[in-house]
């Protein structure tokens, strides 16, 4: 039997490439080894895999076509993989919680066939167990999600332990109450419990002994901020980890013939010094920007070459034909309504577009404006030049103009420590005539409470929502995570009510402890609040989304793919923003900026085909980051409209 395979992790801010280089790294690294088996992985809830290796995948392992050697391929279906995982052990799972609660089976079930949140970062684990516990693959290369959830799902091994701790003490319940009340305790661990733990260390030796991760980044100084940052947390984490490799994508190595492209050939040289210092222990790679996109095979192999074995990148796809669009000048929009979110995928620039457009409001009206990122990896404070927190604060000297970055974490444990005093003096002695003692359910609640549970950042945006909309006549603009995660945010409003009517259900059997007549008036105030919202998001009076992209293949793809989504939720849809043009009057003689302005061309005919009813607003290249006012004075003093 072949031995568990290497594990390569391909780690970045959203919109730097990862998926890209990390295909392009399976590709060569099966040409190379022929006889090694390669599984390329991708856990990002917003697959574009299939858009790069031009392969209609589905969540099942698929061969992929090499001129030799075997390269397999793997999209995760993160719902249908944990679904999967959970009805092969429900019954064991029912037993233990049933066991560990006052709850009976038929109470508790619901609950495992509801949508739960934090699927993407199970699946994800479950998924990579699964590739290495095989020993199918000599190779397993990971293109995971942008850099919050990532961080999120390296930290879940460890969240994972001690929810089992959780269960295990559920099991134990009547060994610990002898054990408490002066029996002889008898230890004892379930199968199930003992095949979880069994997984979990399996994979944290993976991360930490054998896990090589390529940190993937471009030359802008927003993609490096978050880079450096993302680092130090990884070292700093319960499952420390090291950066073997930085992949500084869509470099510039040449000056070219045009201003951008000699300004980018600065930054990459400045990249290349500051990635050197931060990394000194790692191998730095660069991969050029042609001007085109890599896509295929064919694109990936001769990519992969370019970076990892440092050959000339020669490849060039055939040059599109020149497509004929028409751009006429517009003005920024000023919110008119409470709410308006920013959605996209990762590196689009929603963050910059968000600022722009509470930083336009500002300029032409009185109302004030609060900007939220609920991002996990937020960059508000590169694009405002000042620590933002997870309090709102002035930004930009305007005492009306604030912002704030959304601490989940720090927000789940204040939360849990009220909740774990609320329950300690509500289960301590009930009011009811059966003067309960339930010494064990506190302690079963300050054990679940002391982690934070996966999926928390999309459910505490929810509540982040409703307290940002209170207040009366403010314009509030949402700065939302890359685009799968966003889905799963506005989807979270609807799941939370189906929790409700579930929990308000499943209390109604244990109506005469006076603790559950309390919890259950408080879950009937928070349906009430929810079914607001859900009001709110759905009416386009009150509620607006924006949506941003690049006029590049791969975001293209996917931006067709949210926007159908959000029209299935019944979302009001506003304008779509693209952004980061390349001008025709910017070009001049320089072919890299030419081929680009090509291939953006024919990306922005197709968009207005697809999208015939949508107001689409274009925003030019900048040289330079659009950061602090000056920089967002200038951004929103021009805008394009695509007619």
């Amino acid at each position: 039997m072949r031995k568990r395979g290497k594990l390569s992790l391909f780690v970045g801010k959203g919109g730097v490439g990862k998926t890209t280089v990390s295909a392009a790294y399976a590709v060569r690294e099966t040409i190379t080894h022929p006889t090694k088996p390669v599984l390329l992985l991708s856990t990002d809830p917003a697959h574009s895999l299939s858009d790069v290796i031009e392969q209609n995948l589905s969540n099942k392992v698929a061969r992929t076509k090499l001129p030799r050697g075997k390269l397999w391929v793997w999209q995760v279906d993160a719902e249908e993989e944990f679904r999967k995982f959970l009805d092969e052990r429900r019954g064991e799972l029912l037993s233990i919680l049933e066991s560990g609660s006052i709850f009976s089976k038929e109470e508790i079930e619901p609950f495992l066939d509801a949508t739960l949140p934090g699927m993407a970062e199970m699946s994800a684990l479950l998924a990579i167990h699964e590739a290495l516990n095989s020993r199918r693959y000599a190779h397993v290369v990971v293109d995971t999600a942008p850099f919050g959830h990532t961080l999120r799902l390296f930290q879940l091994p460890e969240q994972f332990r001690r929810f089992l701790a959780f269960l295990e003490f559920a099991g134990s319940r009547d060994q610990i109450l002898a054990a408490h009340f002066g029996g002889v305790p008898q230890s004892s661990t379930h199968p199930l419990i003992r095949d979880w733990k069994t997984i979990v260390e399996g994979l944290l030796a993976a991360f930490q002994e054998r896990a090589e991760i390529f940190l993937v980044t471009t030359a802008e100084e927003f993609a490096l901020n978050e880079s450096v940052r993302c680092a130090e947390i990884l070292r700093a984490s319960s499952t420390p980890l090291e950066i073997g490799s930085v992949v500084l994508n869509r470099a510039v190595r040449q000056r070219g013939s045009c201003g951008v492209c000699k300004k980018r050939q600065q930054a990459t040289r400045a990249a290349q010094t500051l990635l050197t210092e931060n990394f000194p222990n790692s191998t730095v790679y660069l991969g050029e920007d042609s001007g085109a996109p890599v896509v295929g095979v064919e694109g990936l192999q001769a990519f992969g070459a370019h970076v990892f074995s440092g050959k000339r990148l020669t490849w060039k796809p055939a040059p599109p034909k020149h497509a004929q669009i028409k751009l006429i000048r517009a003005e920024w929009p000023v919110l008119d309504i409470p709410l308006s979110m920013v959605l996209g995928k990762g590196g689009v620039g929603k963050t910059t577009i968000s600022a722009a457009l509470g930083f336009h409001t500002r300029t032409k009206r009185r109302a004030a404006v609060e900007i939220c990122s609920v991002d996990p990896a937020p960059s508000l404070d590169d694009v405002f030049q000042t620590e933002i927190g997870d309090e709102a604060k002035a930004v930009l000297g305007d005492a009306k103009f604030r912002a704030s970055e959304m601490d989940s974490v720090s927000a789940f444990q204040s939360w849990g420590a009220g909740m774990k005093g609320l329950i300690d003096e509500g289960m301590r002695s009930d009011t009811t005539q059966l003067h309960v003692d339930l010494w064990f359910e506190r302690q079963l609640f300050a054990q679940l409470l002391e982690s934070v549970p996966p999926g928390v950042d999309e459910v505490l945006a929810v509540f982040r929502i409703l307290d940002l909309l209170g207040e009366r006549g403010k314009r509030v603009v949402l700065d939302m995570a890359p685009s799968g995660h966003a889905l799963e945010l506005l989807r979270m409003p609807e799941r939370i009510l189906v929790w409700t009517r579930l929990l308000l259900k499943t209390l109604a059997a244990h109506r005469k402890l006076a603790v559950v007549q309390d919890v259950g008036v408080e879950i009937a105030r928070m349906g009430q609040r929810i079914r607001g919202l859900v009001e709110v998001l759905r009416d386009s009076k009150t509620s607006r989304i924006y949506t941003v992209m690049l006029a590049e293949t791969l975001p293209d793809r996917e931006t067709e793919r949210l926007i159908r989504s959000l029209k299935s939720l019944e979302l009001p849809l506003g304008p779509l923003f693209v952004n980061r043009l390349v001008m025709e009057k910017d070009v001049g003689r320089c072919s890299r900026c030419r081929r680009a302005n090509a291939w953006q061309r024919v990306t922005l005919s197709k968009i207005r085909q697809r999208f015939p009813g949508m107001k689409i607003f274009v925003a030019r290249n900048f040289p330079a980051e659009i950061a602090g006012q000056k920089g967002l004075r200038a951004f929103t003093g021009e805008l394009w409209q695509l007619a």
